[in-house]
């Protein structure tokens, strides 16, 4: 698997062990890729046709976990389930799972009975006894449109899908592009999907760990940047080709996942949050009305911070929240660019097509401009 550093792509900041959101300690990942049939086997939503997928990710791996957490929308058209209740209660309570627009419900009701049959809950008391079954939780999906690759009416995202992600999830380096829930996204024109990157702040700065997984589906080819480079209007000979559906070039969304073990509070996530759009507008993204932008951070630190009565927590002065924007930023550009560069072509429905990032050509422009590194 190529990914942007590969190429000679220069990016500020020291990245971790895998260069990955599962830098951050105990976070886990998990996919479940969905490709069936070939493009001519397309005739309309009954067919035996997909290009999408689910992707997981777990907080604190497969344990009970409540975690701080923290969200912000650059643009609203999309879907974040499970949102509400983390805007009031400063929580998320259990993973984070990204697909197809079509299929939220279905991830969202598989990964409540998965939560449920693995006892990945907080339950309710009752004089101070457990009360068996019984407990709240409001599973958080997020999702972006394949609709131009993926048979995405035909709804073939199942249970066991869900459930693939879910209990394959791992802590290590984990696989880019055409995986999981970014199995049929595009990204900037270009065929995009699942990427990742870390970054990890000196001693002084605390020494802390910010990781982020996208799902990028999002951004025109005309304003795609990479370290200044005009790439897209650079790039010859490799065009997108869609005989079907009016869908503009931009529209379609990013979900961003951070996760960081710096001690946290939701208000300062979410204020975290919002320093992801400079990593997606150095690229050339975030204009398009039709494209939803939703972002969601979380800390693992403060182990013990939900209680029913009370607890202690730590919090870092906001004083000291800046070297945190900047590997936000840095990591959401990163992973962008590292699920262009893993992503390979693919054509789908009515035998729409997606091309690759052609490395080639990559190298060559940014060598012409003085970019790359050797």
């Amino acid at each position: 698997m190529k990914r942007a550093r590969d190429l000679g792509i220069p990016f500020e900041g020291k990245c971790g062990k895998y260069n990955a959101i599962t830098d951050v300690k105990g976070v886990e990942v998990g996919y479940s890729t969905i490709i069936q049939g070939k493009p001519e086997d397309y005739v309309n939503s009954f067919s035996d046709f997909a290009r999408t997928g689910v992707t997981a990710i777990l907080p604190r791996g497969k344990r009970r976990s409540m975690v701080f957490a923290g969200r912000h929308d650059l643009n609203g058209n999309g879907e974040l389930t499970g949102s509400h209740w983390i805007d009031d209660s400063g929580f998320l309570h259990g993973p984070v799972l990204i697909t197809n627009t079509n299929s939220v419900g279905i991830v969202r009701d598989a990964t409540l009975k998965w939560m449920l049959e693995n006892k990945y809950y907080y339950p309710v008391y009752h004089n101070d006894q457990e009360v068996e079954e019984t407990a709240f939780f409001y599973p958080v999906v997020g999702e972006t449109y394949d609709g131009l690759i993926n048979n995405i009416n035909g709804f073939k995202v199942k249970e066991n899908h869900v459930y693939e992600a879910l209990n394959n999830a791992k802590t290590e380096l984990i696989q880019e592009g055409n995986v999981g829930g970014g199995t049929g996204m595009r990204c900037h024109c270009f065929k995009g999907g699942t990427g990742t990157s870390s970054r990890v702040l000196t001693e002084e700065e605390g020494g802390y760990t910010v990781g982020v997984l996208v799902q990028a589906n999002h951004g025109t080819r005309e304003k795609l940047e990479i370290a200044g480079v005009p790439l897209g209007k650079e790039i010859n000979n490799c065009d997108q080709i869609i005989n079907t559906l009016g869908i503009k070039p931009g529209d379609g969304s990013i979900i961003v996942v951070v996760a960081t073990d710096a001690p946290l509070s939701p208000i300062q996530l979410s204020k975290l949050c919002k320093r992801v759009p400079i990593g997606i507008g150095r690229l050339g993204g975030g204009y398009e009305n039709g494209s939803g932008d939703i972002f969601i951070a979380f800390s693992v630190a403060n182990e013990n911070a939900f209680s029913y009565t009370s607890s202690m927590v730590e919090m870092l002065s906001d004083v000291r929240m800046d070297p945190l924007y900047k590997a936000t930023a840095e990591a959401v550009e990163e992973s962008i660019v590292n699920a262009m560069v893993a992503a390979k072509s693919m054509m789908g429905r009515d035998k729409n097509y997606l091309p690759a990032l052609p490395h080639d050509q990559v190298i060559a422009i940014m060598t012409k401009y003085g970019k790359l590194i050797k």
